[in-house]
C-alpha cells in the first residue's frame, strides 16, 4: 500500500511516534529548582548591583577619554607653514571686512547727520 492509499490517520511522522514512546519522566537537562532567596542575600544582591552601576559610570568617562586620545592621535595636524598662511588669511579677512564695516558706518552717519539737519 502507498502513502496515497494509506488513511490520513495512519500517516504519522516519526517525531510523534518518538513523542509517544517517551517516558513521562521530567528530562535531565531540565534545570532544578531554584531555592527561595532570604532578605539579606535580596539586599546584597542589589548592593552589589548598585557597586557595579556605579563602576560602569566612572568607566565610561575614562573609555572617552581614551578613546578621544586615540581619534585626536589619527589626526593630520597641519605644520607650522600652514598654521602661518592660514593665520594670515583670516587676519587680511578680518582687516577688509572691518573696513567695509567701518566705510559704511560713516556713510550712514554722514547720512544721517544730513536727515536730521533737514528735518530741524
Amino acid at each position: 500500500m502507498s502513502e496515497k492509499e494509506m488513511p490520513e490517520e495512519e500517516l504519522t511522522s516519526e517525531e510523534e511516534l518518538n513523542a509517544q514512546e517517551a517516558p513521562s519522566e521530567p528530562a535531565e537537562d531540565a534545570p532544578a529548582p531554584k531555592p527561595k532567596k532570604t532578605k539579606e542575600e535580596k539586599e546584597a544582591e542589589k548592593k552589589a548591583k548598585e557597586k557595579a552601576q556605579k563602576k560602569k559610570k566612572g568607566n565610561r568617562v575614562v573609555r572617552w577619554f581614551r578613546e578621544m586620545r586615540s581619534e585626536l592621535k589619527k589626526v593630520q595636524w597641519p605644520g607650522w607653514k600652514q598654521v602661518l598662511k592660514n593665520t594670515g588669511i583670516v587676519l587680511l579677512c578680518v582687516l577688509v571686512i572691518g573696513v567695509f564695516i567701518w566705510i559704511f558706518d560713516a556713510l550712514a552717519h554722514r547720512i544721517i547727520d544730513a536727515l536730521i539737519n533737514l528735518f530741524s
